[in-house]
């Protein structure tokens, strides 16, 4: 565990590249992690209801998706540039915009598709920088109260590890609140079980490069009244440089209105 200022960016690079993840301690100030915790049950219970409702699951399961523009605490935290020099490095200095912003919460005993073997990439990219996540620990990670298992490596393997040898090798992301974890979204992952009898909670990022489709078309699901008060780091972290045209009118335009910008990637 370490702090973001105590090694250079080579260290990081070289981190990244042979296991795949970092963890930095004691990042988001103690104040600040409150009001997110509630916004992240606030957040959990919402879309619990609408998963229940939309038929995607038959009882909610402690997730959350999306949570932006909803929740003050939550765009909050998305205005401030957490790591973001490191995240930079890792897309090679190229745009990268939120690819999905998820809380989660692991209940006593409870269990969802986050305890699963799985990485949170799709298209295994190799050595191409596709995406990258971002762990944030709002309450502390602990080894009893289900804090992350890594495979140290696997991010390199296109191919998921065989169950026994992850759960024999995997490391846990443990750490105090506030803490975050950077990781190439091809690393193989699971939640681990939460012995306690409290709910741990977290938030769940992904970033990448620009021009790859979002989890959730964020200009379109905000609206253009939403982008046109954002700052111009949540303009570019929202994916509102990097809108796809729906119409000739929109594609027809002069460079410095295009939705595209030409910055992007």
């Amino acid at each position: 565990m370490v702090n973001p200022a105590s090694h250079d960016a080579e260290w990081f690079d070289e981190q990244m590249r042979r296991k795949g993840w970092v963890l930095f301690e004691s990042v988001v100030p103690a104040a600040h992690l409150p009001a997110i915790r509630q916004a992240v049950l606030d957040s959990v219970a919402d879309c619990g209801r609408r998963q229940v409702e939309g038929g995607a699951t038959t009882a909610a399961d402690g997730t959350a998706h999306h949570a932006v523009g909803q929740y003050p605490a939550l765009d909050a935290f998305l205005e401030q540039d957490w790591l973001d020099g490191l995240i930079s490095r890792y897309f090679g200095d190229a745009a990268y915009i939120l690819h999905a912003f998820n809380p989660a919460s692991v209940g006593p005993s409870a269990t969802s598709y986050l305890h699963r073997v799985h990485r949170d990439v799709r298209t295994f990219g190799g050595d191409f920088r596709l995406m990258l996540n971002m762990l944030v620990m709002v309450d502390p990670f602990t080894t009893q109260n289900g804090a992350t298992h890594v495979l140290s490596g696997s991010h390199h393997a296109p191919a998921p590890p065989p169950e026994a040898v992850f759960r024999a090798e995997s490391e846990r992301l443990v750490g105090p609140a506030g803490s975050i974890v950077l990781f190439d979204s091809n690393l193989w992952h699971a939640a681990g079980s939460n012995a306690t009898d409290t709910t741990r909670t977290a938030l769940t990022l992904s970033f990448s490069r620009a021009f790859i489709k979002q989890q959730m078309d964020y200009p379109r699901f905000l609206g253009p009244e939403y982008g046109a008060k954002c700052s111009p780091r949540m303009r570019q972290l929202l994916g509102f440089n990097a809108m796809v045209p729906v119409s000739y009118e929109e594609f027809y335009q002069p460079a410095s209105r295009r939705l595209y910008q030409a910055n992007q990637g």
